[in-house]
């Protein structure tokens, strides 16, 4: 045995609050754990022998079986796998639930009748069982390849048409073409797909976003919103001091010198002039449909219109809080820090991931995103997923080999 793996070994004796499963051990019965379940609880090393693992197999069959499955290995959408789970892990959270430190669920129903005893034999039960199997890998469709494309690159591919109207990296040097950097991208999704449906009114437009998914969509946004952003290379017609006091009244969506707080309304600053200028024509006329902005704009005149298009086009643009995109094997090393290599957890107290129901995972992450489930760790981990990266780890953690951990009892020196 190496150095490190004595370590670990011995780090694992002394810390754990709950059942070792110890070959051979010719300790007595298992006993109740003490301490509450969670971070201050009082840690122990615990035995549990094979009539002790008999015990837990009946409870568990009486009161876990109807939702986990046969020997830990669940068939409903929802429901973990908990076979080869860590037993002190399981016996941590049987607790939490037992306590009300969890919140209120079919849990809660299942385990308070059920002693600490109980609960210890029933957690060395499920870690003595083999694992769940890994879901298979999807089959790749017709005409694709397994490797995922990097949505950086895919958006750049999808700009390429775009680059002679708006600037190869979204900085328009054309009048009358808007700059596409320094907007959210939910925002220029959704103007694309206005293009799209013919929502907005552009021929040219509408046959360039024609062939785009919504996959290709959101990657050219992506693309275009961690560009650098700069001021549209085109002249300005109006006044922009005078544009200033007029603009006042479009700072509570567009923001004090154009940059807007919500994703939904576009960032001005930057901006070409004449786009600017046509776009709030448009509004005025009807051209394009919203209510607010046609109130807004309906007692400017044209020179009016021409002042405020200065100034905007004169304020320095910001890019919007979009951060570059992890790839799947740089998230699953941030969840491998704690949860073990590709999810086969070495900690007692720290669960087992791989193999694990996709549907489950991804339950869980978003409830840790949501904050409904209480982990400080895992809500800092979660912050930064999009939907689609919360899809991808689970996927990714479910078809991993789960592996067992037995831990060895090593003589004093």
């Amino acid at each position: 045995m190496t150095e490190r793996a004595t370590f670990f070994v011995r780090l694992a004796l002394t810390l754990l609050a709950a059942p070792v499963l110890a070959l051979g051990s010719t300790a007595s019965s298992a006993q109740p754990a003490k301490g509450a379940a969670g971070p201050s609880v009082e840690l122990r090393p615990l035995f549990a022998t094979a009539p002790d693992i008999v015990e837990g197999k009946r409870l568990a069959d009486v009161s876990c079986m109807r939702c986990h499955g046969a020997n830990g290995i669940s068939a409903t959408a929802g429901v973990p796998h908990i076979a080869g789970q860590r037993a002190p892990y399981i016996y941590l959270q049987l607790r939490a639930y037992l306590q009300g430190v969890r919140p209120q669920s079919a849990m809660t129903g299942a385990v308070k009748f059920l002693s600490d005893d109980a609960l210890v034999k029933v957690s060395a039960y499920y870690g003595t069982l083999e694992p769940a199997r890994p879901a298979p890998a999807p089959a790749a469709k017709p005409g694709t390849t397994a490797a995922k494309q990097d949505p950086l690159q895919a958006g750049k591919a999808a700009a390429a048409a775009c680059g002679g109207c708006h600037g190869d990296n979204g900085v328009s040097k054309t009048p009358g073409s808007p700059s596409l950097v320094g907007l959210d991208p939910k925002y220029l999704v959704a103007a694309s797909k206005a293009y799209k449906t013919g929502q907005r009114k552009h021929d040219l437009m509408k046959s360039l976003v024609a062939g785009l998914s919504d996959a290709d969509l959101a990657n050219m946004a992506l693309f275009y919103a961690l560009q650098k952003p700069a001021r549209a290379g085109t002249p300005a017609a109006g006044d922009a001091a005078a544009g200033k006091a007029t603009a006042a009244a479009c700072a509570g969506c567009h923001g004090n010198t154009g940059v807007a707080a919500e994703p939904a309304n576009p960032s001005l600053a930057g901006q070409d002039a004449q786009y600017l200028a046509t776009a709030t024509q448009a509004y005025k006329d009807g051209t394009r449909k919203d209510e607010t902005m046609k109130g807004l704009v309906a007692s400017l005149d044209d020179r009016a219109i021409k002042n405020i298009a200065a100034f905007y086009a004169a304020q320095q643009p910001q890019a919007p809080k979009v951060r570059k995109p992890l790839s799947l094997g740089e998230l699953s090393e941030r969840c491998d820090r704690c949860h073990g290599l590709n999810g086969n957890s070495v900690d007692p107290l720290m669960p087992a991931i791989a193999a694990q129901r996709a549907d489950w995972l991804e339950q869980v992450l978003n409830t840790y995103h949501t904050g409904s489930r209480k982990s400080t760790a895992m809500a800092a981990m979660t912050s930064v997923l999009s939907d689609a990266e919360t899809r991808e780890l689970a996927a990714h953690y479910s078809r991993q080999t789960s592996r067992a951990v037995v831990f060895i009892a090593l003589p004093p020196k």
